[in-house]
């Protein structure tokens, strides 16, 4: 979501009546689908008709809730906003009560009159809902992606494809299973619903504090230990929330000022918190809803997905980490005083009962694989202890906020997974679906590497402006299988695309996380995206490594495993380490010739511990490692030498 999310109307009567309703009506609605509770009676609610039930009651609210202009945020919705919010909800329950004679006359392809003069004043407004939640430069390229059928067959190739017209790219657009109802709203409705709700009623309930408070009591003390305790904080919320910009706020408030407070300049405050929440994320055990999509994708269990992306996840954090550190070491920051830290004790006396949230939401995650009731119960667990614990108790108010909350933001989601679906409804239409694979492997000449770096550039054009689901949806559709059929490991490039999805996050010039983190840090969005850069420079790396390198991933025989573990791991320490200028135990890297060739020496020596294979170099898998250790002990002679030899010239009088 846009940094805009902040500047949403504030909702008051009937609109928030209506929002708290369907923030009501939405899970029962899921819940009823996903157990079969069959609340209606006689009325056969087949996946299209729940899908058409499920938009009716969430995209209206993006009228309601989202202002036309940011610039015009008023706290009740103008005449023209309920108009459109009317007509959605009019137009979405026209096609539920109609959905199964649309599927037996196969509308798709030929519709009768009313239902396409409907069907084109839906899509107006699903791209109204988009520009609203996402701006306007992503919604000309999903409208005009979206009429691409109409033009395919002028195209040259390898963009050519089958041509449809106007009237009936709309229709099949709105009546299809393979547009707006497609994939990604299948997967929304399915599994997503569930962990939006259970983050939001998290960081209601106080789950926010009680994450900084422990990172706090942990290692407050540490040198940078404010740092330290935004990485760790942002860590746990961001891996539940899946939304890096509400981590960004909601973290960042009470760890920038604590940074800047400890010597920290206000750039580097921003870009620890914006890169930190950015790659929660990507981290077990939750890494938000979207690992849950990627194992509908992939035919694999959570479990599977989760123990996969472990490995990618402590390398990107252990860097992050020993950047900070060495920041740290360079400047002589001092952790917090005690008297300024929670005790830990005190800390899990007040935060205790999200305990067995936790342990309910994993039991149910790995053991039981029931990623889409797991959030739920787990939701309901930690209402009803909140609300049994006098101290934490929720007000109607509050429960109120939080309700409107829950609506509006699945309602924002709903709006651009929506739209998505134009772009995937446009490749099928057309054929280029099947064929765009065959394509790319042909444009790359048949080289993973270089289909690789397309991929990331494609993923990180795509990042820009989307949430982390619906940009992996869309990446996995269009560009997973021309990695896969380039012979790389499926798990592996669907947890690539993932990461490059999350870098435009901190790259500018859209970095929306650094545009969050801004205004809490007191520094302009494009120096605090500067400074994410180096810091981040993990995220950039780590995908390439275990993309070209499964046994990161656990995939490989045992041994293997191992080795490579051992090796990246040993390999991501003097690469950060020579990132941010200072090495433990030797010191500050000098500005000076020598001082950039160990620089180098260390950051290269260090890549290659982390992917020793073959397509990397050409050598051997042994012969690689070998290289890496050499490398790296180079570096670090010779950096050795250049300290020394520096310190000698300050004490010679």
């Amino acid at each position: 979501m846009m940094p805009d999310e902040l500047a949403a109307r504030e909702t008051r009567g009937p609109a928030r009546f209506i929002l708290i309703a369907c923030a009501v009506l939405v899970p029962l609605l899921a819940m009823n689908q996903l157990l079969n509770l069959q609340f209606f009676a006689g009325f056969v609610l087949i996946d299209a008709r729940y899908l058409f039930l499920l938009a009716s009651l969430l995209l209206p609210l993006v009228f309601l809730s989202v202002p036309a202009s940011g610039a015009s945020v008023q706290a009740n919705p103008p005449w023209y906003d309920w108009i459109c919010a009317m007509a959605t909800f009019a137009i979405l329950v026209w096609f539920a009560i109609n959905a199964e004679r649309g599927l037996s006359e196969g509308w798709e392809y030929s519709s009768p009159p009313t239902a396409k003069i409907l069907a084109g004043i839906l899509c107006l407004l699903v791209l109204e809902a988009l520009r609203r939640t996402s701006g306007w430069p992503m919604t000309l390229i999903v409208g005009t992606l979206a009429l691409y059928p109409v033009v395919a067959h002028i195209i040259p190739n390898p963009l050519r494809g089958f041509n449809h017209t106007f009237v009936n790219t709309i229709a099949y657009h709105v009546s299809s299973s393979e547009s707006l109802f497609g994939i990604p709203m299948r997967a929304f409705a399915e599994i997503v619903i569930g962990f939006i709700v259970f983050g939001l009623a998290l960081n209601y309930t106080g789950g926010g504090k009680f994450f900084n408070d422990l990172a706090f009591a942990l290692v407050g003390r540490m040198r940078g230990g404010a740092a330290q305790v935004g990485i760790i904080s942002s860590g746990l919320q961001g891996s539940i929330s899946g939304s890096v910009i509400s981590n960004v706020i909601s973290s960042g408030v009470v760890t920038i000022p604590a940074m800047k407070r400890t010597g920290f300049r206000a750039d580097y405050a921003g870009a620890v918190e914006a890169v930190a929440s950015t790659g929660a994320v990507l981290m077990p055990p939750v890494m938000g809803s979207t690992a849950f999509v990627m194992a509908s994708f992939l035919g694999m269990s959570y479990g599977q997905i989760a123990l996969a992306a472990t490995i990618p996840a402590l390398l990107f954090y252990l860097a992050l980490v020993i950047q900070v550190d060495a920041y740290s070491a360079r400047l002589g920051l001092r952790g917090l005083k005690q008297s300024e830290l929670p005790k830990l004790g005190e800390v899990m006396k007040e935060g205790w009962f999200y305990i067995p949230v936790f342990a309910l939401l994993v039991f149910l995650l790995v053991f039981l694989q029931d990623e889409a009731l797991a959030p739920f119960y787990a939701t309901a667990l930690l209402i009803a202890i909140n609300q049994a614990l006098p101290k934490h108790r929720m007000s109607w108010r509050k429960l109120g906020d939080l309700s409107v909350a829950v609506a509006r933001g699945l309602a924002e989601l709903v709006a651009i997974l929506m739209a998505v679906g134009f772009i995937i409804g446009s490749l099928s239409m057309t054929g280029l679906a099947g064929t765009l694979a065959n394509d790319l492997v042909y444009l790359a000449g048949g080289a993973p590497l270089v289909l690789l770096l397309m991929g990331a550039i494609t993923s990180f054009i795509f990042g820009m402006g989307m949430t982390v689901t619906a940009c992996y949806i869309f990446l996995a559709i269009v560009l997973a299988p021309p990695l896969v059929k380039a012979g790389l490991d499926p798990l592996a490039v669907h947890l690539f695309i993932m990461y490059w999805g999350m870098v435009s996050f901190i790259t500018p010039p859209v970095a929306l996380a650094t545009f969050a983190a801004a205004p809490l840090a007191g520094a302009s969005a494009m120096r605090i995206g500067l400074q994410s850069i180096r810091l981040g420079t993990a995220i950039y790396l780590v995908p390439f490594c275990f993309v070209l390198n499964p046994a990161l991933l656990f995939k490989g025989d045992p041994f293997t495993v191992a080795i490579s573990i051992t090796a990246a791991f040993t390999g991501i320490i003097p690469m950060a380490a020579a990132l941010q200028g200072y090495v433990l135990g030797i010191g500050l890297i000098p500005n000076s010739i020598a001082g950039w060739v160990s620089r180098l020496l260390l950051i290269a020596g260090g890549v290659l511990f982390a992917a020793p294979v073959p397509r990397l170099t050409g050598l051997p898998f042994a012969t690689n490692l070998a290289l890496a250790a050499g490398l790296v002990i180079a570096g670090l002679v010779l950096l050795s030498l250049v300290v020394r030899k520096s310190e000698q010239g300050r004490t010679t009088p």
